[in-house]
């Protein structure tokens, strides 16, 4: 599941939490790290449960309208469209999906006033609209209407981002990402498939990178930090942006301890993660320390790239 960006990032955030309390202890670090990384699977499945809470609420919300003293011809004649969904449906008779999403407490009842404002926001948008009035009635036509939900009503959704940062501090970074995770599996299934079952990592060697790396970013924080300072004579220590510092540093460690990674893939991903996570100027100053710094350390032999990783993009 997890791709090597989201991993440098949560690596990142466990080295800046850890060298800012002056708490240095690889041992503890190892331990929130492995327990930041499987947070990003619980909110796949956390995510993936709101479907049938919100078709539970659609069918109440078809049979109020049914029940009322003098309904209406609309409210009599009500679309079930959501209610038949079929991958819902598919959610739903999946008991392994369930049992995760019920020993985890991933379900969405306490969550009712953001699950009637989610839902009004649906049955009001065009592709509601377009969805029960289509004459395609198909397995696939059901999993793309689902996929626009979590494409546009999720992400910048203010009430769900307060319920994620109640329920779990490591989901503010993994939203986005689960959510392009999931329209990917709606895309991708049939009727016959079962809901995907994703391990936390994409690749057996991504564990060994994600504890690689900040192994090897702790063990050697102050000697890289060091030539960081060296390297901007004129600045005052002080001065330097703490995130910055542990993003080249980070960087530093990555480029010696993994011979095969390019060492423009190595600037480009701290680079970007710096957009996110410090000053507006930070990326550009990421970018020029990191190469400079990378580019004396390989003439010095101190890094040393294999295979591709030879290539640096300087042509």
């Amino acid at each position: 599941m997890l791709n090597r960006r989201l991993i440098r990032i949560k690596v990142f955030k466990v080295l800046y939490a850890a060298e800012t309390s002056r708490e240095a202890d690889l041992s503890k670090a190892e331990k929130e790290l492995q327990l930041s990384l499987s947070k990003t699977l619980d909110l796949y499945y956390f995510l993936l449960n709101l479907c049938p809470a919100l078709k539970k609420l659609a069918a109440e919300k078809i049979e109020i309208g049914k029940s009322k003293f003098n309904p209406s011809e609309s409210e009599l004649n009500a679309s079930t469209r959501f209610v038949d969904n079929r991958f819902i449906a598919l959610l739903e008779k999946d008991d392994e999906f369930q049992k995760i999403c019920d020993k985890k407490g991933f379900g969405w009842a306490e969550y009712d006033v953001f699950l009637k404002k989610l839902y009004a926001g649906i049955v009001a948008s065009d592709y509601y609209q377009e969805y029960i009035s289509s004459d395609e009635d198909s397995f696939a036509a059901d999993c793309r209407f689902i996929s626009r939900i979590y494409e546009e009503e999720l992400e910048d959704n203010e009430m769900l981002w307060d319920i994620l940062e109640e329920t779990s501090v490591y989901w503010a970074d993994d939203l986005g990402y689960v959510l392009n995770v999931i329209i990917h599996d709606l895309a991708a299934i049939s009727p016959k498939s079962a809901v995907p079952r994703h391990n936390v990592f994409l690749k057996d060697d991504d564990r060994t990178f994600a504890f690689d790396l900040l192994a090897a970013s702790m063990a050697n924080f102050d000697k890289n930090l060091a030539t960081v300072r060296e390297n901007v004579p004129n600045w005052d220590p002080d001065r330097i942006v703490r995130v910055d510092a542990c993003l080249i540093v980070m960087g530093m460690a990555e480029a010696v301890k993994f011979p095969t990674i390019p060492l423009k893939v190595t600037i480009n991903e701290y680079v970007e993660i710096s957009k996110f996570y410090s000053t507006p100027n930070s990326h550009t100053f990421v970018n020029g320390l990191l190469d400079v710094i990378l580019k004396r350390m390989q003439q010095s032999g101190e890094v040393v790239k294999e295979g591709r990783g030879l290539y640096t993009g300087d042509e």
